[in-house]
């Protein structure tokens, strides 16, 4: 894209403006290594001139007509779609999307914006009565305030923009923060969408920068009511720590380990392809990604030849090229991670069905069997090509396994019995499950998130209406109340 060189600086008051700390970031490809863009870091003053900012353009956002709010979000989807080939091309270049995971994207975007755009005129209160002679309850929907959003590297423009149009919409100022290796399409990228938009100066404002610059500063603000973070279970559980001492709403989607389980009636065919899309989508760097594929012992060796015969077809290569399934993680350290747990679970008597060599960030899918509950490949979750196979003999025994994790985002079920299916899906302790689907599913009008360690909160449709606004009571006595004394 020739214009991701201009979305090189922060956006704070409807500036593009050099940060100030003096140090800087190189947003590299993570493919080839070429440099992307340089940023100049924003600092802590920066942050409280972002907040600041938002915090005053809010109250002018709250005296535009709710419909033109709503034209407003509307011009963010229609710059998305006339720019679309553009932000496709970004997608591939900073984070080493493909072009089908770069489509995928960008749909769910503009699915999210145009929910978002709904918000303005879904602002709604009640009367209610009251026990007291002659006294009216009224209850209004009010924006929180100052939302402030920190979005990870491997949805970026999705997952900020899950937390950021729908603050937006439901009537508050924003401060992002994108992660570091994402600065442009979780960051600058929606911060020039705005703009074109039309929203008013300060209402949304990008800081790059990272926490050995800001600390947890960006938390600890007295300005913002809800933090909305999307990453890892460690850097969450801080984040929801520090948001609570200081009286601020944690929104917390965090990581998963989902189970995809095969009952012995599946269709296995449809299973293979499903439980392929489920893990190797986007390199597996999907919180949704099904980590634990459970077959049942009657169809487990069929499933074992068929799915090592579809994923070894996978092409793994250059992002760019149309075919391209599986392109590079994020970094050399994801990579040298994802190697280190491979090796891990074959010490402690995994098996390697297929085993994919590892060059620089471009990781081959892996298949390990033989694995129990206990190792370290069912315990954590897989941010990468690598997946694991387990067989079960009864419905209860999939239970349990699949239950046998600190996370609890999403899973699939697949059966030719949808009732047999939806029974299995209750007791499966997750935020999401899908009866003969995927795992990766985010619908904007459904509620979205995790139990256990995989979050806090719901977002989506109603959801996010509810997490950005509060209720204020606002009672009116018509009469005059009799006191006791």
């Amino acid at each position: 894209m020739s214009c991701y060189r201009e979305l090189h600086k922060n956006f704070i008051n409807g500036e593009w403006i050099e940060g100030s700390s003096g140090r800087f970031l190189v947003d590299m490809n993570p493919y080839n290594g070429e440099k992307i863009a340089e940023f100049q870091l924003a600092s802590i003053d920066d942050l409280d001139h972002a907040y600041q900012s938002a915090d005053q353009a809010r109250w002018e956002w709250g005296k535009v007509n709710p419909y033109k709010q709503r034209e407003i979000l509307e011009s963010a989807v229609t710059y998305i779609q006339a720019n679309r080939e553009d932000i496709t091309e970004i997608i591939i270049a900073e984070l080493g999307g493909t072009r089908l995971k770069a489509n995928f994207e960008i749909g769910l975007v503009i699915d999210i914006l145009k929910e978002a755009a709904t918000y303005p005129l879904r602002m709604e209160g009640k009367i209610l009565p009251s026990p007291v002679d002659g006294k009216e309850n009224r209850l209004y929907r009010k924006p929180v305030g100052v939302v402030g959003v920190i979005s990870p590297f491997n949805f970026p423009f999705f997952l900020s923009m899950k937390s950021v149009a729908p603050a937006i919409g439901a009537g508050n100022g924003v401060v992002l923060k994108p992660h570091e290796e994402t600065p442009i399409t979780g960051g600058t990228l929606i911060a020039k969408i705005f703009e074109e938009a039309g929203v008013p100066k300060g209402l949304v404002n990008v800081l790059v920068t990272d926490i050995e610059e800001i600390g947890d500063t960006f938390v600890q603000h007295p300005i913002p009511s809800v933090i909305s973070f999307t990453g890892s279970t460690t850097v969450g559980r801080h984040i929801g720590q520090k948001a609570i001492q200081h009286f601020k709403k944690p929104l917390l989607e965090l990581g998963g380990n989902s189970a995809f389980i095969i009952l012995d009636d599946a269709d296995l065919d449809y299973a293979v392809e499903a439980a392929t899309f489920s893990r190797f989508t986007h390199q597996g760097q999907i919180c949704m990604s099904a980590n634990r594929i459970l077959v049942h012992r009657s169809l487990y060796e069929e499933f074992n030849r068929k799915f090592k015969e579809k994923v070894s077809s996978l092409k793994v290569g250059d992002p760019k090229e149309i075919d391209t399934v599986i392109g590079p993680v994020m970094n050399k350290k994801q990579a040298e991670r994802l190697e280190e747990m491979i090796q891990l679970a074959i010490k402690e008597g995994a098996t390697p069905l297929l085993k994919g060599r590892i060059d620089g960030t471009l990781v081959h899918p892996t298949i390990l069997i033989d694995v129990s509950s206990h190792m370290c490949v069912a315990q954590e979750e897989l941010f990468g090509p690598v997946v694991t196979v387990v067989p079960f003999d009864t419905d209860e025994e999939a239970v349990a396994f699949a239950n046998h994790t600190h996370y609890g985002l999403s899973g699939a079920v697949h059966t030719s019995n949808i009732d047999r299916g939806v029974q299995l899906a209750q007791q499966i302790e997750t935020g999401m499950i899908h009866v003969n689907d995927i795992t990766i599913n985010d619908e904007p009008i459904v509620a979205f998130g995790g139990e256990k360690y995989s979050g806090i909160g719901r977002l989506n449709g109603e959801w996010s209406l509810e997490e950005f606004t509060t209720m204020k009571w606002i009672s009116v006595n018509r009469s005059k109340r009799v006191f006791p004394y």
